[in-house]
């Protein structure tokens, strides 16, 4: 699942189709689901802060260009572009994120 070559045991658990020993299987579910939401969705935000850098050389000037309203929606269609990209599985963040999430649970 990651490049790191870390392998989460509840990642491995549920690709094995077993409980956790500890958890039951409904709180696993639930406990992947959330990192991985909230890995992607980190995902999301770098990519969009990303293509901002990306699109701010880019000149809009012209008869219908420019003005406040544009770097608005600009600012809008970025956003969105980040969390397209990163549904359609990014750039490999989300799961380097995910496995950190999943070893500080561990942890504690």
């Amino acid at each position: 699942m990651t490049d790191s070559g870390y392998f989460h045991p509840l990642i491995v658990a549920q690709q094995a189709g077993q409980a956790h020993p500890s958890r039951p299987v409904a709180v696993r579910d639930r406990e992947l689901a959330q990192a991985r939401e909230a890995a992607q969705e980190f995902e999301a935000v770098f990519l969009s802060q990303m293509l901002e850098h990306m699109f701010a050389g880019v000149s809009t000037d012209g008869p219908f260009g420019g003005g406040q309203a544009e770097s608005t929606y600009r600012s809008l269609m970025l956003t969105e572009y980040g969390r397209v990209i990163a549904r359609a599985g990014g750039v490999g963040i989300a799961d380097q994120v995910m496995a950190e999430i999943l070893k500080l649970q561990e942890i504690h």
